[in-house]
């Protein structure tokens, strides 16, 4: 039987799936249903290379020390502070016949996976170049895709980076395309790419009717989402402070809090700004990996705040081709990715 799931790779703890497990084993030869994957690029996500920088000094040969640490320890990317871990690019070297995939992905085939790192199985044999500015380590090793796992064929009219850039958030814009109507008030916090790729997707979303509002604690960051047409109001400050992103966002709005906050946020400790700035009976997506969903219910209930909660978990369907499709729709976002990502 198929292990759809990967449970055979988890490392003593059975019945444990393996993004929740300790220990995943890599090692080769494939197994039934597997893909074999020869990785040249980890996009760490957002929450953790920050940990991983910070924990570093900054020193990107200390940041790769800690990544190759933790890879061989586990098997997987997965960073212990903060749980989370990215995902990668790289060619198919191999699938096994049980694989859903198997005659369709062919060798040499280049693709993003669109699951988690902390549940696949990952060697490093050489990290060849560290980019801190696009938390991107590009290196030689393989990766292990369970028959569960999705993934994306990188597309031909875009950069192999760019559209791994995107990739790597695309549960974000897809699930805002879910809950933006037009003439809704919405608020972004955090104005990184999974931040901007909402605002386009609630842009379009809208049809022209309603408003959106983004918060970040950079102001360029805002300039250029003002620039690009992808926000109405930027709102500049600090989002680990509570009570004055209500305060900041209930002057721009008039007293009207928004219907929607999206929380895209990188750093701890920002759960208590998306409650707060949400008008009662509103919806919070939490998309950062540095959310404490604790402290967030709790949040809401110690403030006496009624919010529907809403977890983004990196898949929906369509998620990669919708993401895709921002980006060619929107030439200003599309560049200011190439920019900085590719």
């Amino acid at each position: 039987m198929t292990d759809r799931y990967g449970l055979s790779r988890v490392v003593g703890e059975p019945g444990v799936l393996p993004q929740r497990a300790r220990q995943l084993d890599p090692k080769l030869p494939l197994r039934d249903g597997e893909l074999l994957i020869d990785v040249e690029s980890l996009n760490i996500d957002a929450a953790s290379f920050k940990q991983l920088k910070d924990a570093a000094g900054g020193d990107p040969q200390k940041i790769i020390a800690a990544v190759r640490e933790i890879v061989a320890a586990r098997g997987k990317m997965q960073n212990p502070v903060t749980g989370s871990g990215g995902m990668l690019i790289g060619r198919v070297r191999e699938s096994s016949k049980s694989h859903p995939a198997h005659g369709t992905l062919r060798p040499g085939d280049r693709l993003a996976t669109l699951v988690s790192l902390t549940l696949t199985p990952l060697v490093i044999d050489e990290v060849v170049g560290i980019k801190p500015e696009i938390d991107r380590l590009d290196v030689r090793g393989h990766a292990i895709l369970f028959p569960s796992g999705i993934y994306a064929k990188l597309p031909e009219d875009l950069p192999e980076k760019l559209a791994l850039a995107a990739l790597d958030v695309a549960g974000a814009p897809a699930l805002v395309a879910r809950h933006v109507k037009p003439g809704m008030t919405v608020l972004m916090l955090g104005a990184g790419k999974s931040g901007a790729l909402c605002l386009a997707q609630a842009r379009d979303a809208m049809a022209g009717k309603g408003k959106l509002f983004a918060f970040d604690i950079s102001q360029p960051a805002l300039d250029m989402l003002r620039r690009l047409g992808l926000c109405d109001e930027a709102i500049q400050g600090d989002a680990t402070n509570g009570v004055a992103v209500m305060e900041a966002v209930l002057a721009k709005t008039g007293g009207a809090l928004p219907e929607l906050v999206v929380n895209c946020a990188s750093v701890p400790n920002t759960e208590m700004a998306a409650v707060l700035s949400v008008r009662e009976g509103g919806t919070v997506i939490f998309f950062s990996m540095a959310t404490s969903f604790s402290a967030a219910a709790l949040g809401a209930e110690g403030v006496g705040k009624d919010v529907t909660m809403v977890i983004g978990n990196g898949y929906v369907p369509g998620h990669a081709e919708l993401t895709l499709e921002l980006l060619r729709r929107h030439e200003g976002l599309r560049q200011a990715f190439a920019e900085r990502y590719a």
